[in-house]
């Protein structure tokens, strides 16, 4: 199924993205801001976030607003104390796109004694949209988009939620076979079950939920993880789209008049992607729903 209806819809909407710093978010951000939307950037870093702020500015035809929220999305509480902040200096919120991510090569925990690339790529969506679902409820039409991969085909039998930090995925045999990589994979089948399960208990309202796949970009991806990933990463770069080619169906998500009929979908060069049996599964992603309230310490309605 191929959509082609696009309708400026941008111009005046706020847009929050997390990961805009670099790679998939920054395109985007370019993106959405030469569209005439205001941005709201989640960033680690304050220069580099300043910085990228001054570009968006500059690259458009009429005054935009850009606000630079930081925090550490690995954190709960860093995330707590940024939705704070983000509340009470934005009064609209019309997309929040969850876009940050990593792979970490090595078994990290958070404070919080969550494993590291989990919390980074699905508690950190979950906590953060859950906690900013109020105001995006006062836009007359929101989104959440959420950035996830191909890579989920890797998982087949579904998430082993008695040993839901992986440990056993970073030593050994285990870790020799891919198990970083196959734990990055189980992150981003998450992601999906997140979308479909949100987009399930948030019917019928005015918020409408997605997910994509980039597909293999070029960008600073898998760079923390030692000179292997590094020289690996610069060899997949020959055969790898650019941000902005990666970046293209989640603009198209974000600029749509209507994308009612992609609300809990998945989808990949501006269509409607099949899913494999596990990314599908309705009773999977209400378990996941429940182990991630349970994690973050929190119940949503």
């Amino acid at each position: 199924m191929i959509m082609k209806e696009i309708e400026w819809i941008l111009p005046d909407k706020y847009t929050l993205i997390t990961g805009a710093t670099n790679g998939i978010g920054l395109a985007a951000a370019k993106a959405i801001a030469a569209r005439g939307a205001n941005i709201g950037i989640i960033a680690r870093n304050q220069g580099r976030a300043e910085e990228i702020s001054n570009q968006l500015k500059k690259q458009t035809s009429k005054p935009i607003k850009v606000d630079i929220f930081i925090a550490d999305l690995s954190s709960q509480r860093s995330i707590r104390r940024v939705a704070q902040q983000i509340l009470e200096r934005c009064p609209q919120i019309d997309i929040l796109v969850n876009n940050a991510g990593a792979l970490f090569d090595t078994f990290q925990m958070t404070e919080e004694g969550v494993e590291m690339t989990w919390a980074l790529n699905h508690l950190a969506p979950f906590l953060l949209t859950s906690l900013l679902l109020d105001r995006l409820r006062e836009s007359d039409s929101a989104r959440v988009i959420n950035t996830s991969s191909h890579g989920h085909k890797m998982v087949k039998s579904g998430l082993d939620f008695d040993n839901i930090n992986g440990e056993h995925l970073y030593t050994g045999i285990k870790k020799l076979m891919g198990g970083p990589t196959l734990r990055y994979a189980q992150t981003k089948l998450a992601n999906i079950l997140f979308t479909s399960e949100l987009a399930r208990r948030l019917e019928p309202t005015n918020i409408t939920v997605h997910c994509f796949d980039p597909g293999l970009v070029a960008s600073n991806f898998n760079q923390n993880n030692g000179r292997m990933a590094k020289a690996t990463m610069a060899v997949m770069k020959f055969f790898s789209r650019t941000p902005e080619e990666g970046a293209d169906t989640l603009i198209w998500l974000a600029e749509m008049k209507d994308v009612s009929g992609l609300n809990g979908q998945y989808c990949a060069d501006r269509q409607l992607k099949e899913l494999t049996e596990v990314a599908t599964d309705r009773e999977l992603a209400k378990r996941l729903w429940e182990i991630s309230e349970e994690q973050v310490g929190l119940s949503l309605k």
